[in-house]
């Protein structure tokens, strides 16, 4: 069998299945989600056995200790994926939630009512935890999911997705609800992002490379960020202490991660207070600086910033920094170089944070708060998929209810259109 055709196949078992997990009760799905945390510690050394084997191949392959750290399945982190099966367990059920209804002049009740979006392509790298993640909140919001993730981490991915599927044949429903392509083949990919018949959306999440590579050949909707290049800006009204305690956190807590702040900008009334204390902190945390000319003559430790530097993510321990005349010039900087994922304001002033939140373009705007609260679990929506930059048809962090789209009900008493 080709690979074009072992994944058309995958993918229309999905389709099959969406029917029937599409109607499955909300005790239904916890029902099984909870037995598939009890299902991951019962095989957690089948499971790391299958792990052990992706990690000597990433070290054989050179990779760094970084991705195998992210590729590594320790009991920690077997442990958090069953904590986040329980949690997901324990979230509201969107499916079937009716958000509004109104009557018609003719008496007809119009409403709108919450459904899955259908079958989800999930395209992912590096981290097999994803693929538990993934699975259980696709299956918590109705949707079945194909899974095609690195080729770093596939015996892994196989590992998770036979006990998934064991779990949900123990619950009489079928096990391509959740399936992952079993190859490396590169072709997979392509062959994936050609299955618009079956497939209803495309989520990717790893690197821009990637996300460009789905986002330029898929021929279904793709629900993506490129890149994180987030923003913390000090206004004219900012408590110093509590700016840099945000830009400190926002930059050093975890550099490499999407929502890590990569430039900050200060407002010319407090640069002269602010920037050598703020430089003093950051190099003290090994942080290269890179700034523009009214930066570089209050912290002589700053590299003159090039163009290319405003657009960049980083994703590593480097830092551009900016003077800006006012928060107009702020706002015109991130919504030139930013790439709609996270921008921050730390004011005390009420109003300036409304013009800040009205006209920041981004998905997650914050008021006197580090951009590494861009996750869905720190807002409280338990988990994500992934974080949406694009505005249709979800835009910030995807938890359940992103994963699921309105239709139309109508109820009527045999009325007629004249």
């Amino acid at each position: 069998m080709s690979v074009e055709q072992l994944v058309a196949d995958i993918c229309r078992g999905a389709k099959k299945a969406s029917r029937t997990l599409a109607s499955i009760s909300t005790d239904q799905k916890n029902a099984v989600l909870l037995d598939l945390a009890q299902a991951l510690l019962k095989n957690q050394k089948e499971i790391q056995a299958a792990n052990q084997g992706d990690v000597e191949k990433a070290r054989e392959a050179g990779l760094t200790n970084a991705m195998i750290d992210r590729l590594t399945l320790s009991d920690k982190v077997i442990q958090s994926m069953v904590d986040g099966l329980k949690e997901v367990a324990a979230l509201p059920d969107p499916v079937g939630e009716v958000t509004s209804m109104w009557k018609r002049p003719n008496g007809l009740l119009v409403g709108k009512q919450r459904i899955p979006l259908g079958v989800i392509g999930f395209i992912y790298e590096s981290r097999p935890n994803v693929t538990v993640d993934a699975a259980a909140l696709c299956l918590k919001s109705g949707n079945t999911v194909v899974l095609k993730g690195g080729k770093e981490s596939l015996d892994s991915n196989l590992a998770l997705t036979e006990i998934i599927g064991q779990v949900l044949m123990d619950h009489g429903l079928p096990k391509a609800c959740v399936q992952a392509i079993p190859t490396t083949d590169r072709a997979a990919t392509s062959a994936l992002l050609a299955q618009d018949e079956t497939l209803d959306v495309i989520i990717p999440r790893g690197g821009e490379g990637l996300i460009r590579f789905v986002a330029e050949n898929a021929k279904m909707p793709v629900l993506k960020h490129y890149k994180g290049v987030c923003h913390v800006y000090v206004d004219e009204t900012a408590d110093h202490d509590m700016a840099l305690a945000i830009s400190v956190n926002a930059k050093c807590d975890r550099p490499a991660v999407c929502n890590a702040m990569e430039t900050l900008l200060v407002n010319q009334k407090e640069a002269d207070a602010f920037i050598p204390r703020a430089a003093k902190a950051f190099t003290g945390q090994g942080v290269e600086l890179r700034g523009c000319p009214l930066t570089c003559a209050l912290a002589p430790q700053a590299k003159p910033a090039s163009e290319e530097d405003w657009s960049t993510e980083y994703n590593d321990l480097i830092l551009s920094v900016k003077v800006v005349e006012d928060m107009d010039a702020a706002l015109d900087h991130i919504n030139h170089y930013g790439s709609q994922h996270t921008e921050a304001i730390v004011t005390k002033d009420y109003a300036r944070s409304r013009k800040f939140i009205d006209q920041a373009d981004s998905s997650v705007v914050l008021v006197n708060a580090s951009t590494r609260f861009n996750d869905g679990g720190q807002l409280g929506l338990g988990a994500e998929i992934g974080i949406s930059t694009s505005k249709l048809h979800a835009f910030g962090p995807m938890g359940l209810s992103e994963l699921t789209t309105l239709k139309f009900v109508v109820f009527g008493e045999g009325q007629v259109r004249n």
